[in-house]
């Protein structure tokens, strides 16, 4: 259970990672209020649009007169801010970004352009919040990380700050002076601003130009445009007016840290520093294309997945039809008597309803125990129920396939029902198990397990699987003519056919998938009986259904494997492997293994994307699960009352089976040998009352 435990915190880890990584921002237009301002000292809020409180000082720097530094928030963006920076390059301009962890960690690459141009670099958070709503320790969670990603992407760390939401000192109040001061104790210089172009609203790249010409000719400005956040092409043709306009007029264009006496205000990080930004960045790039596959799986997941529910509704539709339809053509009963044979280890406890329900069969049956080494006494008691025509045979442990084969090497006639030691059946049970027989091409008949001890929340949650998932399936592959599964607790066999196959084997740990398998190999058709009612004890804990579906499971995937070759047979077995195969393995491996992504990804769009759209979408997939169970209940005669589990079983007893199933492919892959795991029995398993006979 370890693997798929560490699988699924990777996958976690990367989506949380891309969550918080990607997840979007309101530019900074978004953010302004009109807040008074108090609190203030006047020296800041009638001084220059940059702040120095680091160490004991406090002190503005103003912008010289005919001096513009144009400044762009919100980038890197792999498509404006290139091509701004293309405009800033041909005329010689330098300009400065104030840019996003977010925005980095995705587009290293652009900030490294900018760098590599001779531009300046200032921080805007990492994912762009209003630092004056946050906590201290988000606030040092942000910075921390805008400076890794600057580390990993550029080999650099900068003392230049914009806060988001910020726009020129006169602006400020008391709670953004006090973030103002905070961020100085922490060494960052912060910019604020003198024109802002507005350009977020696209008012035309002319507007654009002139609201970033100074109001008083000759006035210096730091100048506020953006390079990311939406479509910035006005901006880019503003530039284009701007700086020849302005260099027309005398001014010249420089740097905020030419404003504050400095060369500059970014510095190289050490070797350690440099490989923690990287990994970090690294980790954020691998994020970034593993959520881009998860999404393009889910998209194949949620399709198939609809197309199987519409498949199943559909094809069990037509099947219940079908099989209420009276036979066509000349059909006999089958009334002869059967062979029923038990394989038993251990099953003291079950034995005797087991006997008891058999022995009230309304078919003539012959009752084979297979005692396969048991210690507790099996085979003394089922002697000692002193049933009729009950023949108990003892042998030395050899595995549920020997147990069954001596048992069908005793039996007296030509069918045989094999059932479970832990299964009970209703009196009709054994007799319509047994009327496709009289078909002489069919070797085999499943019939319909049920859970037999539902009346705990675990047992409903496999109550809905029995009946929703096994028996509406075998519905589907019965019409399909390609079932791959007659289940160990209710299945009756042409002895002939057994033998065509040959017998049960011990190959794989799925003996009954196995031999159905084998039989389809060898010619025989297999049918699905609904009505042939049988009710087995499943697992009462979580440790007995883990080791029962992890068994199930690989042992599934050995049978596919040993069976491979019927993909290129001819006739019943190539029908099988070419559609039963396939839809085997689509359907309950390929399927089921990546639909943890509905679950997973519905967690990331709660936290990350918008929680109304994610909890209408998961609940849509949830009712389109409750309307196939609402049908294959109907189907089955069952009362709807325990679909009220539905919901807690998508949400906990589905993970535990995704986790089972990975587990059994990584087993499966590495080619280990899974034993035998046998099941505690609780021997609670009841004979409920009869439900309808019509057939359906």
């Amino acid at each position: 259970m370890v693997v798929p435990l560490v699988l699924l915190a990777f996958v976690a880890s990367v989506l949380l990672v891309e969550g918080y990584t990607t997840r979007g921002f309101a530019g900074d237009q978004e953010g302004r209020g009109g807040r008074p301002t108090t609190g203030v000292p006047r020296r800041v809020t009638g001084g220059g649009p940059v702040v120095d409180t680091t160490g004991d000082h406090l002190r503005t720097f103003r912008t010289p007169a005919k001096t513009i530094v144009l400044t762009f928030d919100d980038g890197p963006d792999p498509t404006w801010t290139p091509r701004i920076r293309a405009v800033l390059d041909h005329y010689g301009t330098p300009g400065t970004f104030f840019v996003t962890g977010q925005q980095i960690v995705r587009h290293p690459d652009v900030l490294r352009g900018v760098i590599r141009s001779g531009h300046e670099v200032g921080v805007h958070t990492f994912s762009h919040p209003d630092l004056t709503a946050q906590s201290a320790s988000a606030v040092d969670r942000e910075l921390a990380l805008t400076q890794l990603a600057l580390a990993g992407a550029a080999g650099i760390n900068t003392s230049l700050m914009r806060m988001p939401y910020s726009s020129t000192t006169s602006a400020l109040d008391a709670p953004a002076w006090a973030m103002t001061r905070r961020l100085g104790a922490k060494g960052y210089v912060l910019a604020f601003i003198d024109q802002d172009t507005n350009d977020w609203r696209r008012p035309g790249a002319r507007a654009i130009a002139d609201a970033a010409t100074p109001d008083v000719p000759g006035r210096g400005a730091v100048v506020l445009l953006h390079d990311a956040g939406g479509d910035r092409s006005q901006t880019v043709e503003a530039l284009k007016t701007l700086i020849p306009r302005l260099k027309a007029e005398g001014y010249r264009f420089t740097t905020l840290a030419d404003l504050v006496g400095t060369d500059s205000l970014t510095s190289p990080v050490g070797t350690g520093e440099l490989w923690q930004g990287r990994i970090f960045v690294a980790a954020v790039t691998v994020s970034g294309a593993a959520v881009s596959a998860v999404s393009l799986l889910l998209l194949v997941v949620g399709s198939l997945v609809l197309a199987r529910c519409v498949l199943l509704l559909a094809l069990a539709c037509h099947h219940a039809r079908r099989y209420r339809r009276p036979p066509s053509g000349p059909h006999r009963a089958v009334t002869r008597p059967v062979s029923v044979v038990i394989p038993a280890y251990d099953e003291a406890l079950c034995i005797p309803k087991t006997l008891r329900s058999l022995a009230a069969s309304d078919h003539r049956v012959e009752i084979i125990v297979v005692d396969d080494g048991s210690h507790d006494g099996t085979a003394d008691l089922a002697q000692s129920l002193a049933l009729a025509n009950v023949t108990v045979i003892r042998q030395s442990n050899g595995g549920k396939p020997s147990a069954l084969n001596t048992g069908v090497l005793r039996a007296s006639h030509d069918i045989v029902v094999m059932l479970d030691a832990d299964t009970v059946f209703a009196p009709s049970t054994v007799g319509r198990l047994v009327q496709p027989f009289s078909d002489p091409r069919v070797g085999a008949v499943a019939g319909n397990a049920k859970v037999g001890n539902h009346r705990r929340l675990l047992g409903r949650w496999q109550h809905i699987e029995y009946v929703m998932g096994f028996n509406l399936d075998r519905r589907v592959y019965d019409l399909l003519r390609c079932l791959p599964t007659i289940p160990g607790a209710v299945g009756a066999f042409r002895v002939e056919a057994l033998r065509d196959a040959g017998m049960m084997s011990a190959d794989t740990l799925a003996e009954d998938t196995d031999i159905t398998m084998a039989l389809h190999r060898a010619g025989w058709e297999i049918r699905y009986a609904p009505d042939a009612l049988a009710w087995t004890e499943a697992p009462a804990s979580l440790r007995q259904l883990w080791r029962q579906r992890y068994r199930w499971s690989y042992g599934t995937m050995q049978a596919a494997w040993k069976h491979r070759h019927a993909l290129l047979e001819r006739g019943t077995a190539g029908r099988f492997g070419r559609l039963g195969l396939p839809l085997l393995a689509v359907f309950q491996i390929f399927i089921p293994l990546l639909a943890p992504l509905i679950d997973i990804l519905a967690l990331y769009g709660l936290v990350f994307g918008n929680p109304l759209t994610t909890v209408l979408a998961w609940s849509g997939v949830l009712a389109v699960q409750a309307m196939c169970a609402a049908y294959a209940f109907h189907l089955d005669g069952e009362r709807l009352r325990p679909l009220w589990a539905l919901p807690l079983q998508q949400v906990v007893y589905r993970q535990v089976m995704y986790l089972v199933l990975v587990q059994a492919c990584l087993t499966a892959i590495n080619g280990y040998r899974l034993p035998w795991q046998r099941l505690k029995r609780s021997g609670d398993v009841m004979l409920p009352p009869q439900p309808s006979t019509r057939r359906t």
